[in-house]
């Protein structure tokens, strides 16, 4: 692979991080065009490395890796407010998650998952919550039915 290669595939990555990044930026979270940069730049380092290296799966090793790391990191990002019982984060770490995955397809070169894989996921981070508000308010009941009754203290 020569270095002209290995450059446009960590700029690809690095590109396609920044993208996704951009998004959680403009929705106020700390993991952004940096952030998300980093990680897709370093899961294609690791996966080109590993491949360089050679051996039978060293590069589908360093996949699980990534994805396993990337898990806890994300986990780590997850919240469970005190108010209504509900979760934050879940974006976000999904964001993170999908990001890895997106440096791994740019360090394989396989375009035909990077380009739609990219542009699918700055659709559903730019419209999916505007979707799920109106599903919501269309077919669900209001919150104030959904939450969960307070808890009885026992003597």
């Amino acid at each position: 692979m020569s270095a002209l290669e290995i450059t446009l595939r960590l700029l690809a990555a690095a590109i396609c991080g920044a993208a996704v990044g951009l998004n959680r930026n403009f929705h106020g979270k700390a993991t952004g065009v940096r952030t998300l940069a980093v990680v897709a730049l370093g899961s294609a380092i690791a996966v080109m490395a590993a491949d360089d290296v050679g051996g039978d799966g060293d590069a589908t090793r360093a996949v699980q890796g990534i994805l396993t790391g990337i898990g806890f990191l994300g986990a780590g990002v997850i919240i469970r407010g005190n108010v209504a019982e509900r979760v934050h984060g879940l974006t976000t770490a999904a964001s993170t998650w999908l990001t890895a995955c997106l440096g791994i397809a740019c360090a394989l070169t396989d375009w035909r998952l990077i380009v739609p894989g990219l542009a699918l996921t700055i659709v559903v981070l730019m419209w999916g919550g505007d979707f799920e508000k109106a599903v919501r308010r269309r077919f669900m009941p209001a919150d104030d039915d959904m939450r969960p009754p307070p808890p009885t203290s026992r003597s």
